[in-house]
């Protein structure tokens, strides 16, 4: 019974380092793109929608970003930089919503398989999602042990 008690107690804290992990990533990214101007007011959100456009969008995709997104980029960065912000706070206090999509499309005649090992950069995150919404990952290390800590001392 144990066992079974310490391969749980090792789970949570891998979920929770996890957790952890990819909110400071999001933390950084969120950071940079709120904080400097880059990305925000001088082109870098157009640049990367650009780039994605010329390195092959999904179809049904290209339209929209040409379109819509491209004529509104500005509000439409602001929108990206502070959620990458929420999201990265919201995992490391562990309040977590967010989906991913794979921007790295391999062209209308790739084989199946494809479409997965160029999402890979992806996919990875989307997992990690997964392992936090299956798992308790703030069974350990999270604000709402630490509240039951305090007040289960006084």
């Amino acid at each position: 019974m144990q066992e079974q008690s310490l391969s749980t107690d090792l789970n949570s804290r891998a979920l929770a380092a996890l957790r952890i992990g990819v909110g400071v990533l999001f933390l950084i990214f969120g950071e940079y793109k709120v904080f400097g101007t880059q990305f925000t007011l001088h082109g870098g959100f157009q640049f990367w929608i650009n780039r994605f456009l010329e390195g092959g969008a999904y179809p049904f995709m290209a339209p929209v970003l040409r379109g819509f997104v491209l004529a509104h980029a500005t509000p439409i960065a602001f929108l990206v930089a502070y959620s990458e912000l929420a999201i990265g706070i919201a995992l490391i206090f562990i309040f977590m919503l967010t989906l991913l999509f794979s921007s790295d499309y391999p062209g209308a005649g790739a084989a199946f398989w494809q479409y997965f090992g160029a999402s890979l950069s992806h996919s990875v995150f989307i997992l990690c999602f997964v392992a936090f919404l299956i798992g308790r990952a703030d069974a350990v290390w999270s604000v709402k042990t630490l509240r039951g800590s305090q007040s289960s001392q006084s």
